[in-house]
């Protein structure tokens, strides 16, 4: 249904996939899986955290896609961080998946100097741990979450860089100096809460310039983090709402809408910063 981007180590990655944050585990996680599968989703985004990695992996296992026609997701959670615990975590990980190979791994978040003295070498030594398991085959991608140019130049002298940056981007909070430096070093950037959490719906602003093109506020977020070459992660359990979020091949939205949404104030978001965060 959706093109690719070439990540640096030559793999295809789907331009839009599916996230599964905040959807609980067991018959949720289960279903809004399997329907976004049938609608034509194939990247498939979960993490530790989450808590729903088993319930992803049985609508992997159940559904009547082919493996090699799937692209999942899964991320290395905080308190994992660091060479063998790295390892371990992703071994469970896998078990609760029940996969034989990930498509892609990410650190979650950065160890940051607010927290760590020896931020850098943590970081460091996570990723070496997903080196390995790059090296081994378990894995076809390996990258990052949250991570901020300065959390990341630490690891491009490393014998494999970085494939993947996954952030928060939505109109009003684009990161554009993050984004930018990972475009330009060969990193993909993945935009989480393209919507804000919803937030953005609701913006009039945005309102008025998704009406122009016949659109909604979401798909309006979304092409225009297509438009700038980055990939948009999509989170409903609606399977109306599924099938709305990926119609958004049929527009383009113009530079001066594109220029006028880049440039708009902060108005929602997380909160969540790499450089804050306690957990």
């Amino acid at each position: 249904m959706f093109d690719n981007f070439v990540l640096n180590n030559g793999k295809l990655i789907p331009k839009v996939g599916f996230g599964t944050w905040r959807i609980p585990s067991g018959d949720e996680t289960f279903n809004a899986v399997t329907n976004a599968i049938n609608v034509g989703y194939t990247l498939i985004d979960t993490a530790k955290v989450y808590n729903n990695e088993a319930s992803v992996g049985l609508a992997i296992k159940e559904c009547n896609k082919k493996r090699e026609d799937l692209y999942i997701t899964t991320k290395l959670w905080n308190s994992d961080r660091g060479y063998d615990s790295t390892l371990y975590a992703f071994d469970e990980s896998m078990k609760k998946l029940q996969l034989d190979y990930l498509d892609l791994y990410l650190i979650h978040w950065p160890a940051s100097f607010h927290k760590f003295d020896n931020w850098e070498q943590i970081n460091v030594d996570t990723f070496k741990a997903m080196i390995r398991l790059y090296k081994e085959g378990r894995v076809k991608a390996i990258g990052l979450s949250n991570f901020l140019p300065h959390h990341t130049r630490a690891l491009m002298d490393l014998e494999v860089r970085p494939m993947l940056d996954q952030l928060e981007i939505h109109p009003g909070y684009m990161q554009k100096e993050a984004v930018e430096w990972c475009q330009s070093n060969d990193i993909v950037v993945e935009a989480w809460s393209p919507l804000g959490a919803g937030k953005m719906l609701n913006n009039q602003s945005l309102i008025d310039i998704a009406n122009k093109y016949n659109k909604t506020v979401a798909q309006l977020c979304l092409r225009w983090c297509y438009q700038h070459s980055i990939l948009p992660l999509t989170r409903t359990t609606k399977l109306d709402r599924m099938k709305e979020n990926a119609d958004i091949l049929d527009f383009n939205i113009s530079d001066e809408d594109m220029k006028y949404i880049d440039n708009m104030k902060y108005f929602a978001g997380s909160g969540n910063h790499p450089d804050t965060l306690e957990d």
